[in-house]
């Protein structure tokens, strides 16, 4: 008998690791070197875990060797809650942090303790996908609300509430943003807390980017700005502190925990079921929070995240026919191409054509659940020289693709 997938992945996808990822792997294995701008991996361009962090991973190496409290140590979960006091967060307890398996695993963990078939979940176009996969596969229905471009892509309030419906039961934001490296303003954040607060939504703020910010950019997190709804915030160590293999995120509730009392018992259940989160880098989430905060140093003016940057934004901007909004935070850039110029049939044309021809790997637009079928994602993780290079290549393949 044939082996068949279940069918509720039959909708579902994740491009930044798709098709043209597939491809990419068969072209490095007959040899060909590929440039992979497609995903934001810190390690592999050279951005290295803090000595410190790795330091008192190795001295407590053999601690860690047993489960631990399915919520997490109790010191990585205290230097979670005073990383929020020191930002001006209150009322927060030891019992209202969770720490997983990095935050793609607290992105499951949530959404699974929440829906129901059907339920709705108002998520950005363009998104990190994998919040509407998670959605789909916890049976609920993602709906996304849209995200202005010539608003240095702040979400639209308007557009937001006008999609909220009886079936709706949580927002997120993402932000900084992946993929557009929007830093969403005061107002912005103020608006959607409000807006969650009307409609008694609960509100899931994804800020693992929170440090990665540029041309002195404030980031504002939605923690612990509302008693009327549960706000449940994300964050870790893979971004700030370019230690993605080591899979350590966290997550704090803040606001209206005696209205949600059924949702964290159902939270509490979950953590439970997979025994407890890597315990090993937990140790080093303690060192993290309290140490030297190293991030700083790149997002410089000076600094090498902050000179990659601009380099990128400055010769993707030069190219005629292309447009790049500039980042305020995060890895990433989303270009927009004019169709009109050139002959992609749309982006995931340009994209595969990209890696065929000039052995580039990028992710189109529409992996990203964004309705329009011409941007692109580039991460400007790669060092100045070789970033050049890609560049380059990049602007040639317009060249030879102008009608």
């Amino acid at each position: 008998m044939d082996i068949y997938k279940s069918s509720r992945l039959d909708n579902l996808k994740y491009e930044i690791r798709g098709p043209v990822y597939e491809k990419a792997i068969a072209l490095q294995n007959q040899g060909y070197k590929i440039t992979s701008l497609n995903i934001g991996n810190p390690a592999a361009f050279g951005f290295e875990t803090p000595d410190e962090i790795v330091h008192d991973i190795i001295v407590n190496i053999r601690q860690a060797q047993g489960y631990v409290d399915s919520r997490g140590l109790f010191a990585a979960r205290k230097a979670v809650m005073q990383y929020y006091q020191n930002q001006g967060v209150k009322n927060i307890m030891i019992e209202d942090i969770y720490i997983g398996n990095g935050v793609s695993e607290l992105i499951s963990l949530v959404l699974t303790a929440l829906l129901n078939a059907d339920d709705e979940v108002l998520i950005p176009s363009p998104d990190y996908p994998l919040w509407t996969t998670v959605v789909g596969l916890a049976g609920g229905k993602a709906v996304h609300y849209s995200c202005d471009e010539n608003a240095d892509w702040n979400p639209s309030i308007s557009d937001i509430e006008s999609k909220i419906t009886n079936k709706t039961k949580a927002l997120v934001i993402i932000n900084p943003n992946n993929p557009t490296g929007a830093v969403y303003t005061k107002e912005t954040i103020d608006n959607i807390v409000k807006l969650a607060e009307k409609h008694k939504l609960l509100l899931f703020a994804d800020e693992i980017y929170d440090k990665i910010l540029f041309d002195g950019v404030e980031h504002h997190s939605a923690a612990g700005l509302s008693d009327e709804i549960l706000i449940c915030t994300m964050g870790g160590l893979s971004k700030n502190y370019r230690a993605a293999g080591f899979r350590g995120g966290w997550m704090i509730l803040t606001g209206a925990k005696h209205k949600a009392k059924s949702y964290i018992e159902g939270l509490n259940f979950l953590f439970s079921t997979r025994l407890c989160a890597n315990v090993i880098t937990q140790v080093g989430i303690q060192t993290a929070l309290g140490g030297y905060q190293s991030i700083n140093d790149l997002v410089l003016p000076t600094g090498r995240l902050a000179r990659q940057m601009n380099l990128a934004i400055e010769k993707l901007n030069s190219i005629p026919g292309v447009t790049c909004v500039k980042p305020k935070g995060a890895l990433y850039l989303f270009p927009k191409f004019d169709l009109n110029q050139f002959d992609f049939e749309d982006d995931n044309h340009f994209v595969m054509s990209l890696l065929e021809e000039q052995k580039i790997l990028v992710v189109g637009g529409q992996g990203f659940n964004y309705k329009e079928k011409d941007h692109f994602r580039i991460v400007f993780l790669p060092h100045v020289e070789q970033l050049n290079v890609a560049l380059d290549k990049i602007a040639l393949h317009f060249d030879n693709h102008r009608i």
